[in-house]
């Protein structure tokens, strides 16, 4: 039996929208780093012969890209237009490549365990229509202006969800005849069945079939479908000694004082050490490893450039930043009054938020080369997840 699916992406998420701001459809909101609905292609490929796209045609074949699916076709107003644009799709193929059965498919529903649509698709052997559903759990109640008006019994209630499944032919059918009647609406295809007095099986369905609705829902998608993240931390240490005519830039910001820093750089010693501890994090070595020395490139560099690529390491490798502690030794200038502006300039150059970071100073009571005010010292933690 050759299956195909029809994978539904023209809604507008509405209520998505309302409760989260964004403008982008849901369905093409990304989710581990990829759009919603490929994640709902992937997970049906493996199960059927022939995937075909419905909705905006442009927006389809970038997100799916190099997937192998049929040319997306336009969607209509209501669900049940875009179900049958998808179905007639499929009819125009040639005869040899038409399916016997079809499964309608939600484009925000991106993690749909495999046994579920195996599950659906073998139903189809009995019965003409199958719906994966999950029996309602929740006592329900009826509400009036902020007030319960009665119980509804939850006994042999179900929560539906996709991929429906149906005959090809019959589905088809019951759209084109449904399409005849004005006003005729159906918020799922299995009520086209249950109408003309056709037999619709139950079979189970999932908790993690989420299908994106709020920004919560988001929220549990990343945690089943992104990978799992493990904390990671680094230790970075660094020291300059003071010197005549040169800025003293500590932490990204120029900061009045009669000497600046020694360094092959600017000398930024609060970032040299942030850099550290962020490669010592992810296991790639020190400053000096991504940015030698030695070499002119980098003489009088400012040290921005290598924070930010500490923060894009991380990044690039699927992880992210939680947080970063510096602490500054010295006995003069007082840092005090210049950490809120550190604070700033580094989550700046980390791309995050600067609750993540913090700054903070202490002398060692005039002893050492710190108490002597021969230079300063900066010790740095920082965290990080990663896959």
């Amino acid at each position: 039996m050759r299956v195909a699916a029809i994978l539904l992406a023209a809604g507008q998420g509405s209520r998505y929208a309302a409760s989260t701001g964004h403008t982008i459809a849901k369905q093409f909101v990304t989710l581990a780093g990829r759009p919603v609905i490929r994640h709902a292609a992937e997970a049906l490929l493996p199960h059927i012969a022939l995937l075909q796209p419905v909705g905006d045609p442009g927006l389809l074949r970038e997100a799916l890209d190099g997937l192998a699916t049929l040319p997306p076709v336009e969607g209509g107003a209501e669900r049940q237009d875009s179900v049958r644009a998808g179905l007639e799709a499929l009819d125009a193929l040639p005869e040899d490549q038409k399916p016997d059965l079809v499964l309608v498919h939600d484009g925000a529903r991106p993690y749909v365990p495999g046994r579920l649509i195996e599950d659906v698709v073998a139903a189809l052997a009995l019965h003409p229509g199958a719906i994966p559903a999950v029996p309602v759990a929740d006592t329900l109640k009826r509400g009036e202006n902020g007030v319960i008006t009665g119980t509804v019994s939850r006994d042999r209630l179900f929560r539906a969800q996709t991929p429906q499944g149906f005959r090809f032919a019959l589905l088809r059918d019951l759209h084109r005849s449904a399409a005849a009647q004005s006003g005729s609406t159906a918020t799922d295809d299995a009520l086209l069945l249950e109408s003309s007095g056709f037999s619709v099986a139950l079979v189970p369905g999932s908790e993690d079939n989420i299908k994106l609705t709020y920004e919560e829902d988001l929220v549990r998608l990343e945690r089943l479908i992104g990978p799992t993240l493990l904390p990671r931390t680094g230790f970075g240490y660094d020291v300059h000694a003071f010197a005549e005519n040169r800025p003293l830039i500590i932490c990204g910001i120029t900061i009045p004082h009669t000497r600046g820093l020694a360094g092959h750089s600017d000398a930024d010693v609060g970032i040299h050490a942030l850099c550290d501890a962020i490669y010592g994090a992810l296991a790639e070595g020190d400053i000096g490893r991504h940015f030698p020395p030695n070499q002119n490139e980098w003489k009088d560099a400012d040290s921005a450039r290598f924070l930010v690529h500490a923060g894009e390491l991380v990044r690039s490798k699927g992880g992210m930043l939680v947080n970063a502690d510096i602490t500054l030794i010295c006995e003069r200038p007082k840092i005090g009054p210049h950490a809120t502006a550190m604070r700033e300039r580094l989550a700046s150059l980390l791309q995050v938020d600067i609750g993540r970071i913090s700054v903070k100073a202490t002398t060692s009571e005039r002893l050492g080369f710190t108490g002597r005010e021969e230079g300063i010292a900066c010790a740095a933690t920082a965290t990080v997840l990663v896959p």
